[in-house]
């Protein structure tokens, strides 16, 4: 075998073995530019080895990201992210994420109502709400995701 032969297969080796890594997905968040629980949210997903790119938008412009996206107003937080066909909606923690992108339910996303004390990027020193992680069917019915107490 030649030396271009030998390039060629070997080359045609690695793309019938496929990808030797996935790539991160990427989370693109709406945000409001004035909301450090926002920046704090963003930091604790970067932490966790996600990539985010945040968009600074009008109130006007996010909530109709929301609405757009099949999140009413009792499912609503402060910001709206997008990953993998999924809406992450406010103070998900990274965990839940992951287990979301790994297990890869049939529904729109997850979302963490409000701004429950305690949550990821709404710490507030020993203070601390227990919430659920929703997870939004594509059919509107919700169901429990995970408990945080």
């Amino acid at each position: 075998m030649n030396r271009r032969n030998f390039l060629l297969t070997s080359a045609g080796a690695v793309f019938a073995a496929g990808p030797v890594f996935a790539a991160t997905p990427r989370i693109q968040v709406l945000k409001s530019p004035t909301c450090g629980c926002c920046s704090a949210w963003i930091a604790h997903v970067e932490a966790a080895g996600l990539s985010v790119d945040a968009q600074d938008v009008t109130q006007d412009a996010l909530w109709a990201a929301k609405d757009k996206a099949g999140i009413t107003p009792e499912l609503s937080s402060c910001h709206t992210g997008f990953i993998d066909g999924y809406v992450i909606e406010g103070h998900v923690p990274a965990a839940d994420l992951q287990r979301l992108l790994a297990e890869r339910p049939n529904a729109l996303g997850l979302t963490v109502p409000g701004m429950p004390i305690g949550s990821p990027g709404m710490e507030m020193g020993d203070q601390r709400d227990a919430f659920d992680t929703l997870l939004v069917l594509r059919d509107g019915e919700i169901l429990v995701f995970e408990r945080h107490v």
